[in-house]
């Protein structure tokens, strides 16, 4: 596996009317919201059994969400992303323990960078509500970089120059599957149009050395 994968058509046109609403509660204006697991419909799309199809041939069985964030690129709301890896995680309290940090607080959330072996057993799964492409922003990667385990900026950068990218086109409806640690950048999208995301991470385990995830579906 290169760290990603496409799959089209995995959310019915019903579920992805469900999800519209729940962008214009949990975003509405905003470039997004961390807080996704607090709506019970987007609860609901990472419990489902079409997500769960997804993810439990990788994670297993006992896989579970930690995570989800909504967010949507428009002419209003529009950003870049550089090249990077999604290495932090939210959890309920911040303990001392081996292999953890550095350490940060966003909307009173504590957040923390596991030991490396945790990051490699994480999943994210992107649901893409209105498809994306190069035009809108959509994401590109850099396969095979998940295996290299947390890189410094200076491999990163490297990486980046020598190692042919990917830009991941969505259909609306379909999703894209991709370790955390796997190299990954948008750019601004050109197009005047929405990009909304749903970004669901998940884990098959609790964290090592006493630590909890600040919210799950379990």
């Amino acid at each position: 596996m290169h760290g990603f994968e496409v799959v089209p058509y995995i959310v019915p046109s019903s579920i992805r009317h469900d999800l519209l609403s729940a962008f214009d509660r949990l975003v509405g204006a905003a470039p997004g919201n961390r807080e996704g697991l607090s709506d019970p419909v987007v609860r609901a799309l990472a419990s489902s059994p079409a997500i769960r199809h997804l993810v439990e041939p990788v994670l297993g069985a006992s896989a579970f969400a930690y995570r989800a964030t909504l967010f949507d690129k428009t002419p209003t709301t529009n950003w870049l992303v550089a090249w990077h890896q999604d290495i932090m995680v939210p959890v309920a309290e911040r303990r001392d323990a081996p292999g953890y940090g550095p350490w940060s607080q966003k909307g009173g959330v504590w957040f923390v960078q596991p030991p490396v072996e945790v990051l490699r057993s994480l999943l994210a799964v992107r649901i893409d509500l209105d498809g994306s492409d190069a035009a809108n922003g959509a994401l590109r990667v850099l396969p095979g970089t998940h295996r290299l385990g947390v890189l410094p900026p200076a491999r990163i950068a490297e990486l980046a120059s020598t190692i042919a990218q990917i830009t991941c086109a969505v259909p609306a409806g379909g999703a894209l599957l991709m370790r955390p640690l796997l190299l990954h950048a948008s750019s601004k999208a050109e197009a005047g149009t929405h990009r909304r995301v749903v970004h669901i991470e998940f884990a098959s385990e609790d964290l090592p050395g006493g630590l909890v995830f600040a919210a799950t579906t379990r």
